[in-house]
């Protein structure tokens, strides 16, 4: 099976043939891998070298003209560098584009904390109106980036990981997918998380909510799970602990209710280890997530 960075190279290489309003805007990054596209369409195939803050610049300059952007690097340079030029370039200019990272979280654990961004999605959500998927799976991620391109004008960062999930699941809309009915709680997994909450979970009477796009936030699914069982909601993701908390609690803001945010820890992990290593270490792990979601769900 490709990786999800890979898919993105064969599925934009072939768009940017189709779609004479896409450009692809790089900063080294994946350079290798875009080069043939480089060579068929020069002047919409970007490297601005070890730039981001440019990097983004030019994307925003790019959709002031009416192309239809495409701004890829790890994460970690894609959205924390360069923030301002986010802000700015896409919010502030009203302008549309695709955000695309990869390596985010700890995929890359060698690469020290410089090449890790747990917390790209807390920080895009100071900003309005931006669209963000996750997906848990190569298939879910080509047609994510398939919809983001053909996405008119829109501010869409899509967030590529090196984890997966063994299966991929159907991806039509933006919204929650019912994978398990339960009536003791809800548990929300992102991405590429829901093959450790669902062998988490096995057995326990949960509800399991596959969110592949987490903005915007599926308030609905929700709610109509949580009125189907207790209002006790666990969110499961794979980034920043307690990034989408807030928006559940306004999601249950009728009804009494708890939430529960697990995700990757704020403390810094100051060993290179390995990714399943880091997945434990952090407490997403399939037994320590029972253990977790287990005590949560425990009587006082």
């Amino acid at each position: 099976m490709d990786t999800m960075r890979e898919r993105f190279i064969s599925v934009t290489s072939d768009l940017l043939g189709e779609d004479p309003r896409l450009a692809l805007v790089l900063a080294e990054i994946t350079m290798d891998g875009f080069r043939p596209a480089q060579e068929r369409h020069p002047d919409r195939v970007i490297n601005v070298g070890i730039r981001e803050q440019l990097l983004v610049g030019v994307g925003g300059g790019l959709a002031l003209t009416g192309l239809r952007p495409v701004v890829h690097t790890f994460a970690s340079f894609l959205v924390e560098r360069p923030f301002e030029q986010v802000k700015l370039d896409f919010g502030h200019q009203a302008t549309g584009g695709v955000l695309v990272s990869a390596s985010a979280s700890y995929d890359w654990p060698a690469g020290g904390f410089t090449h890790m961004a747990p917390g790209d999605v807390a920080l895009l959500d100071t900003l309005d109106g931006w669209t963000v998927h996750v997906p848990g799976h190569p298939d879910e991620a080509e047609a994510l980036l398939r919809h983001a391109y053909a996405a008119g004008d829109d501010k869409v960062y899509v967030r590529l990981s090196q984890q997966s999930n063994a299966s991929p699941r159907p991806v039509a809309g933006l919204g929650f997918r019912t994978v398990r009915e339960g009536r003791a709680g809800v548990v929300v997994a992102v991405g590429p998380l829901l093959d450790n909450v669902l062998a988490a979970t096995e057995g326990l009477d949960l509800t399991v909510l596959y969110a592949p796009t987490v903005r915007p936030f599926d308030a609905a699914a929700v709610r109509e799970a949580a009125g189907r069982a207790a209002a006790d909601v666990v969110l499961v993701e794979p980034y920043l602990a307690g990034t989408s908390t807030a928006a559940a609690n306004d999601a249950l803001a009728h009804v009494p209710h708890r939430v529960l945010g697990l995700g990757v820890a704020r403390a810094e992990l100051r060993r290179y280890g390995t990714i399943d290593e880091h997945t434990a270490a952090h407490g997403l792990d399939p037994r320590s997530l029972r253990e977790r979601i287990t005590a949560f769900r425990a009587p006082n």
